[in-house]
Formats: C-alpha cells, sequence, structure tokens
C-alpha cells in the first residue's frame, strides 16, 4: 500500500488504530477478543453519528477521547497475566521443592527459628511498648514524682503532692495513690487482700469506671466518709460469687466496716505487677500536713494533660513549680540540693526500665533471621549453581531475565511462606514460654499475644525474607551463559573455592554475627554469675520470711501490740527445727525501702543545709543473730532495750565509716526524723547488707532502732531460722498465730533463698535467652559453614581425585579443606571482634561488676567459636579424604 494511503488511513480512522494500539499490553489469551469489542463500540457509536449527521471534528475527537479510556481497561486486564503466569510459577515452584525435599526441609526449618523467634519478641514488644494503656486517652497519661539530678520521677511526698496539685497549669486531674492492704474477717477464712489507697479523682484520672456501681466522690476522701470499697473484678468472682446484688453490702477490713459501692472492670490493675484486690479512697488533706515532711516518699502521683498540652509543656510547668517550692522550702531544697519534680509518660514509668532489654532481644533475633537468611542464600545459591543449563536453555528459547528472576523469586518466597507459617506455630509456643519464664510477670499482666498487629508483622518478615535470600541467586542466575552452560565436563569441572565469593561472603557474615551474639550473651553470663557471688551481708539459708499486719482498730496501743508480737515470737520460737525468730519493718530483698534523716549529736546543720539521710529499720532483739548479721563492735540489742530504757541505736559500718573516721562511734549520740529532743545512743556497728539486691552499689547507710523502743507499727515482717526445709514449717507458724488471734493471717510467705532468687530473676532471664539466642546462631553459622565447606568439596572432587592421584596424601587434603574454612572463620572473627568492641557499650547499664571490654570474655568466646567452626569444616574435609581417585578419574 503506498505510504500517502496508509497516512490517509491512520488519520481517517484513529481511534480505531489507538485500539490496535493499546491491544498490546492485553494478555495474549484475551487480546482479539478485547479488540473486537471495543472496535466494535467505536464503528457502531461512529455509524450512528453519520445517520444522524453530526460526525464532524468534534464528534471524532470525541470517539478518540472514548478509545483512549481503553487504555485503562487494558490496565485493569493486567492481572489476568499475572494470574496465567502466577500460577504457572507457583507450579513450576512447588515441583521443583518437590524435587529437592531434603533442601526444602532444611530452608523451611531454617527459616521457620528466625521468623518465629522474631515474632515472639516482637508481641511481647507490641504488648509492653507499643500497645496503649488499657485506659482512656492514655497517651496523655503522666507519671509525676521527685527526681535527683535530673533522672526518673519515682514517688513523692504527700506534701509535694499538695503544692504540685494547687501549682500546675497543664494537668486536667491528678491522683494519688498508695499501696494498701487489709484483713477481711468474718466471711470465712481470714485472708490478706492486698490494694490501694487512692484519692477520689483516681478513676476519672485513668478514664476507667467500675463495671457495676460508681466511682469514688470527692466527699470519699473526707475522714469519716472513707468506708467505702471497690471490689476487683477477681475478688468479686471468688469471695462473692458474681453476685450482682453485692452493692451497699458490707465487709469487715482490719475490724472495721466498709460498704461495697462498685466493681472494678477485669483485668483492671493500676501498677503492671502486684496483686490488686480491693481499692478504698483516701488522700492527704491539707490539715494534715504537720504529721509528714517533704522527704516523706509514699504515695505515687498520677495526672492526666489537658487537652492540647504537650509533655514538654507538662516538663516546663514541673520545672516552674519546682522552683516555687524550693523557695519556699529552703531547709529542704538548699541550691546545692539536686532534687526536682518532674513527669514522664505513664507508659514509660510503667515500661521504660524494660525498652532496653527488650530491644536488645529483639536485635538479637534478629541477627538470628539475618544468620538464618545467609544459611538459606548459601543453599539457593548452589541450588541454582546445579540449575544452571535450565536457566540457559529458557533464556535461549526466549524467556527474558525479569522472567527468570521472577520465577526464583517465586520460589524463594513460597519457602518463606511455609516457614513464616511454620515460624507462626513456633512463636505461638515461644510466647507462652516467655510468658511463663519472665520474672516480674510484666508480660503475663500486660496479656502478651498474637494479635492482628503481630500477625502482618509476621506476613512482613516473611515476605522480607523470602525477597532478601532470594534475590541474590535470582540476580546472578538469570543471566546465565548457554554455551557455557552447554560444554561438555561443564558439570564436573564445578567451581573453584573464592574468599570473595557469595558463599563466602554469607558465611563470613554468619560467622561475624554468631560472635557478636556469643560475646553479648558472655557478658551478661558472666555479669549474673558475678552478682550471684556477692555476699549479702547476712546468711539466707534456712530462713523463712511473712508478713503480719494487726488491725489499728482492736490493736490501739504500743502495749497491745508488743504484747501480742512478744507471745507471737515466744510461740514460735517454740516450735520445733525453730532455731531464732526476728522481726523488722524493713525486711531486705523485698525491692522497698525506708530511709530516713538523722543527725549526729554535736555536728552543725546551716540553715540551707539537709541533714544526712539512710536506710532504717526496726529490729527486734534477735533480728541480727536470726539473720546472722555480723556484730563489729559493740553489743546487740537486747531485750533490756524496752521503752522504759534508755533509747539506742545500732549503726552499721558504712555509716560508722562516713560519720565517724578514725572515731570509735560506740557511746556517741544521734537523732532520727530531726527530733534531736530524743536523742539516742550509738551501742553497736554491724555489718552493711545488700538490702535492694545483690548488685546495688553500697550508697545508702544503715542504722537500727530496738522495735519495742520506738514507735510500734502494726505490720512487721517476721524472719524465722530453722534447720530443716523452712516452707515445712508455715502450717505450724500459721497455727501458733491464730491461737493469739483466730483472725489474724499470714502473708507474703516465702524464703529468703527465694527472694535472692526474685531479686536476680531479671538478669538471669536476659542472660538465658540471649544465650538460647547465640547458641542457635552459632549452630546456624556451623551448619553454614558446613554446607559451604561440603559444596565446595563436591564441586572439586576431579580436583581432589587428580591430586591424591599425583601422590597427595590424606593429611594434605585435609590441610587443604580446613584451611579453606579456616581462612573465613577467622575473617568473620576479626569482623565480629570490631563489631563487639563497638556495639557492647550498649549493655553497660545491663552489666554488674564487668567491662564491656572484658578481656577474658573477648579471648574465650572467639575460640569457642573458631573450635566449634573447625569442627563444623573437618565434618566434609574428612569425606574428602575418601575419595578414591581412581573412580573419580573413569567417571569423569
Amino acid at each position: 500500500m503506498p505510504l500517502f494511503s496508509r497516512c490517509k488511513r491512520l488519520f481517517t480512522k484513529p481511534h480505531l488504530r489507538l485500539i490496535a494500539l493499546v491491544g498490546v499490553i492485553v494478555p495474549r489469551r484475551l487480546r482479539a477478543g478485547w479488540q473486537q469489542e471495543w472496535q466494535a463500540e467505536l464503528r457502531h457509536r461512529e455509524a450512528l453519528l453519520a445517520k444522524w449527521d453530526r460526525l464532524d471534528w468534534s464528534a471524532k475527537l470525541n470517539l478518540l477521547r472514548r478509545s483512549a479510556s481503553a487504555f485503562w481497561d487494558a490496565l485493569w486486564l493486567q492481572p489476568k497475566r499475572l494470574e496465567d503466569e502466577m500460577f504457572q510459577d507457583l507450579r513450576f515452584g512447588v515441583r521443583m521443592m518437590l524435587k529437592a525435599p531434603n533442601y526444602t526441609l532444611i530452608a523451611v526449618l531454617t527459616l521457620a527459628l528466625g521468623i518465629g523467634a522474631n515474632t515472639a519478641i516482637f508481641s511481647v514488644i507490641n504488648a509492653v511498648l507499643l500497645r496503649p494503656l488499657p485506659y482512656g486517652d492514655a497517651e496523655r497519661l503522666v507519671f509525676v514524682g521527685h527526681s535527683w539530678g535530673g533522672g526518673a520521677p519515682r514517688i513523692i511526698s504527700s506534701l509535694n503532692y499538695l503544692d504540685c496539685r494547687d501549682q500546675n497549669s497543664v494537668f486536667e486531674n491528678t491522683a494519688l495513690v498508695l499501696w494498701w492492704g487489709a484483713n477481711l474477717t468474718g466471711q470465712g477464712q481470714p485472708e490478706r487482700l492486698t490494694g490501694l489507697q487512692v484519692s477520689a479523682g483516681f478513676f476519672e484520672t485513668l478514664k476507667t469506671q467500675p463495671i457495676l456501681g460508681r466511682a469514688f466522690l470527692p466527699e470519699d476522701d473526707q475522714p469519716g466518709h472513707d468506708q467505702v470499697v471497690i471490689l476487683s473484678y477477681g475478688l468479686w468472682q471468688r469471695r462473692f460469687a458474681g453476685d450482682p446484688q453485692v452493692l451497699g453490702r458490707s465487709i469487715t477490713l482490719d475490724d472495721k466496716i466498709y460498704s461495697i459501692v462498685g466493681v472494678a472492670p477485669p483485668d483492671f490493675r493500676f501498677f503492671p505487677t502486684g496483686k490488686l484486690e480491693i481499692i478504698k479512697p483516701g488522700a492527704p488533706a491539707p490539715e494534715m500536713s504537720k504529721h509528714y515532711h517533704r522527704g516523706w516518699e509514699t504515695f505515687y502521683m498520677i495526672a492526666r494533660l489537658k487537652p492540647g498540652i504537650t509533655f514538654e509543656q507538662a516538663q516546663a510547668d514541673m520545672k516552674a513549680v519546682t522552683e516555687r517550692i524550693r523557695q519556699q522550702n529552703p531547709r529542704w531544697y538548699p541550691p546545692e540540693n539536686p532534687w526536682s519534680l518532674a513527669a514522664r509518660p505513664l507508659q514509660e514509668y510503667f515500661f521504660g526500665d524494660l525498652r532496653r532489654p527488650l530491644f536488645l532481644l529483639w536485635s538479637a533475633v534478629g541477627f538470628v533471621l539475618l544468620i538464618a537468611c545467609a544459611n538459606v542464600a548459601n543453599l539457593a545459591l548452589a541450588r541454582a549453581t546445579s540449575r544452571r543449563k535450565e536457566f540457559s536453555v529458557r533464556l535461549a528459547v526466549g524467556a527474558n531475565r525479569f522472567r527468570l528472576m521472577r520465577q526464583l523469586l517465586t520460589e524463594s518466597v513460597m519457602l518463606a511462606l511455609i516457614g513464616g507459617g511454620l515460624g507462626c506455630l513456633l512463636a505461638l509456643w515461644g510466647i507462652s514460654a516467655l510468658v511463663s519464664l519472665e520474672p516480674t510477670k510484666v508480660f503475663q499482666a500486660v496479656r502478651v499475644k498474637a494479635d492482628g498487629a503481630v500477625l502482618w508483622f509476621s506476613l512482613g518478615v516473611t515476605l522480607l525474607t523470602g525477597v532478601m535470600f532470594g534475590l541474590f541467586p535470582a540476580i546472578r542466575y538469570s543471566k546465565a551463559n548457554l554455551a557455557e552452560a552447554m560444554k561438555e565436563g561443564a558439570r564436573s569441572a564445578g567451581e573453584r573455592f573464592r574468599l570473595r565469593s557469595p558463599k563466602s561472603i554469607l558465611v563470613v557474615i554468619e560467622v561475624a554475627l554468631s560472635l557478636l551474639l556469643l560475646i553479648g550473651a558472655g557478658l551478661l553470663l558472666r555479669s549474673f554469675d558475678k552478682a550471684l557471688s556477692v555476699n549479702p551481708g547476712f546468711d539466707p539459708q534456712g530462713l523463712l520470711a511473712f508478713y503480719i499486719s494487726l488491725p489499728e482498730f482492736r490493736y490501739k496501743t504500743d502495749a497491745q501490740i508488743n504484747s501480742f508480737y512478744q507471745q507471737a515470737f515466744a510461740d514460735t520460737k517454740a516450735i520445733p527445727s525453730v532455731e531464732a525468730v526476728g522481726s523488722t519493718d524493713n525486711p531486705p530483698m523485698t525491692g522497698g525501702n525506708k530511709r530516713n534523716n538523722f543527725a549526729i549529736e554535736g555536728r552543725k546543720y546551716g540553715p540551707t543545709q539537709a541533714p544526712p539521710s539512710g536506710t532504717i529499720s526496726g529490729v527486734t532483739p534477735d533480728y541480727f543473730r536470726t539473720m546472722k548479721i555480723p556484730l563489729l563492735a559493740g553489743r546487740y540489742f537486747t531485750e533490756r532495750d524496752t521503752a522504759a530504757a534508755p533509747n539506742v541505736v545500732i549503726i552499721d559500718e558504712l555509716l560508722a565509716q562516713r560519720y565517724f573516721a578514725g572515731q570509735n562511734p560506740t557511746g556517741q549520740r544521734m537523732s532520727i526524723g530531726g527530733d534531736t529532743r530524743r536523742s539516742r545512743e550509738i551501742v553497736g556497728v554491724v555489718g552493711h547488707i545488700k538490702h535492694g539486691g545483690l548488685d546495688e552499689a553500697p550508697g545508702d547507710a544503715q542504722y537500727y532502732y530496738p522495735t519495742f523502743q520506738g514507735e510500734q507499727e502494726n505490720g512487721a515482717a517476721v524472719i524465722i531460722r530453722s534447720g530443716v526445709d523452712p516452707l515445712t514449717l508455715v502450717s505450724a507458724v500459721q497455727d501458733a498465730i491464730q491461737k493469739i488471734d483466730k483472725d489474724q493471717p499470714i502473708f507474703g510467705i516465702t524464703t529468703m533463698m527465694q527472694n535472692l532468687k526474685d531479686i536476680t530473676a531479671q538478669r538471669r532471664f536476659l542472660a538465658l535467652l540471649l544465650s538460647i539466642f547465640a547458641g542457635t546462631a552459632l549452630a546456624l553459622a556451623a551448619i553454614g559453614l558446613s554446607g559451604v565447606i561440603a559444596y565446595s568439596v563436591s564441586q572439586r572432587t576431579r580436583e581432589i581425585g587428580i591430586r591424591m592421584a599425583l601422590g597427595a596424601q590424606t593429611s594434605d587434603v585435609l590441610k587443604l579443606i580446613i584451611g579453606q574454612g579456616l581462612k573465613l572463620i577467622l575473617i568473620g572473627v576479626a569482623l565480629g571482634l570490631a563489631g563487639a568492641l563497638a556495639l557492647t557499650r550498649l549493655l553497660v547499664d545491663l552489666l554488674f561488676d564487668v567491662k564491656p571490654t572484658d578481656p577474658t570474655t573477648f579471648a574465650v568466646i572467639p575460640l569457642l567459636l573458631v573450635a566449634v567452626a573447625l569442627a563444623a569444616s573437618w565434618l566434609p574435609a574428612r569425606r574428602a579424604t575418601k575419595v578414591d581417585p581412581m573412580v573419580t578419574l573413569r567417571h569423569e
């Protein structure tokens, strides 16, 4: 056809020509029908327009515009193209996996291990750090407390709470919280209930309402109107069988009658841990301030920010309130005192200390996943190498490189999806294990589970993993050379071992990452061992500890309280196998502590100088003998140290060193709590004990006063030393106590050894998990190294046979093969050591008495890794020595 005629046809029917052009991108099996349908519609429109005499240039442009919309229709059909080819890729991928079951099984299990570990740890991070607290608008909740030197806020005194409540300009609501407990009597067996005493705005601040009844009212805070309680959901079900008519009923707590006004929602709790069974109202009133001082830190303060107020604005407001309190109280807060008020998001206050350990564990399992990906990538490279001829033929008969890459990526993603599915099952088991092993029960409290966010995370990790280990083999082998692949003997010639080959590089990465994890685990294990080897200052073996709390309504005077405890100690000491009995109001290794100021007689303190302070404990005469705290000077307390005797005090060696250096402290005098009119004679010096934990720094000095010589408290921790298993005495002790008072329970029963175990449980938990992950990484790295060496041996069978035929000895072959593995190991170890020197500094806050660059750890761990890796190299090397040169050469 002449050129002019073709151009004329093109411009006279442009809308039809456009349909033919767009049809190129329509899937082939749909193309003919699609073009016929669109051309028929446009011809019909053209015929109608001609019939109506409206086929002008405007109408032709409309026809062209209509034909252009066919482009979007063609795009809409693109999934059909992918659908056909996708199912073809999937079918072929399944055949390839079934054709190599060993490769499939190893890859799936390796990926399942990495994906499952990551999913389990992410489920914890999601529940603890990412999921909002179960309160309304939880992001506006903050914790407010005393801060020292810019540190995190902690508990607050009632006076400072009142000032902060009245002077702030950023809080919508505030509430005060205090741990509280009471003896429930009159309804079956007496029971100790643990709960909270809160100000009336507590539920309003949290934006939480009881499921039954009402929250506390402002008048409930007033003395005489505060004998109302809200039950926890668990207590309501356990003691009242979930009776909806429970409102208005009376219960007896510490011999006082309380009215039930509400039931808290299921699973409601304030602190992440700790038993919550009952809540009562009560807040300090301004007129009660004379009973407290600003150093009496016993309360927790929470607040809700006003709408639109940022956390930074709240911090600035707290600084302003701090300055006003400082100006009004210069004696308590002189300029050199680093005290201040500080705010912190409530979720961060609850779980902020877990942030670093959790992200450390997540980094560890991330390394495990990278090692797993490297392992599977090596397997995929080896698998792809054996399929080079297949790839070359497919390229030769018309397949493009993109099509081949898509096929390989489809196979890798299929493997990853199967591994991810199995990993999710492993994650469910891992979540249960983490919840049961975690010592503080935070994971249990926040209900760690595999929710939608966790499943989406698992899917994302799975797809990313499939692309990570499949992309490099896809790129590398999608450009195969047909002529080279078809050469005779190409298969037998194999690949020579090269340090810069992808397989070698991946093994080096595995070794380096494994060494990082092993060194981290080694540092934590050494730190845990150091903590366990610390002398607590007393002998914890054979000690039973429990608590008694006497109702104030029944035991009103010091004489009544002293009489009960003296009788209880005498009856308990009479139990067979009991060697000694003592008590204290401030037991060690429980996570709590009581501090108070003291003044040494003859020492002058300026008007703006705060007196020294330390840990204070009221103890009975036999307490030191029961705990086996050594006496260093003077004497212990005796039964004669009563209220009628001269006031005495015992100090520890740290207080003696700090304030009586070069002097004999016995015989000197000091007063407690600023009451200089009631000074006490120092009659003894005892050893310093670890009060808060084995890993605590020797910060607070300690001093003791006789229980029966001070203002007697109703509650006490009783310590019993026994020559048998302490827990076997619990029943006899309970009987002895209830013979004195049938309504008096004992609670918080434990052994001092269990307390020591609990106080170090967080270190044990972290070290255990990191050791498990590091061991897994080591095993995967060893398997990866062994696989690479084995593959190299299989590819060099002819070369090894020739060497042996020419006189090479078995030892020569062993040196050759193990030498290859040793090169990879040493490079990986060097990189791992460099990374460990840089990254282990992040563990400083988690270590105790161990430096991040501990020489022992950095020397032993690499040697261990090298030994394991050499063993992994020796297995394929030994197989190489079994090659028969005659059989090999005849086969070639």
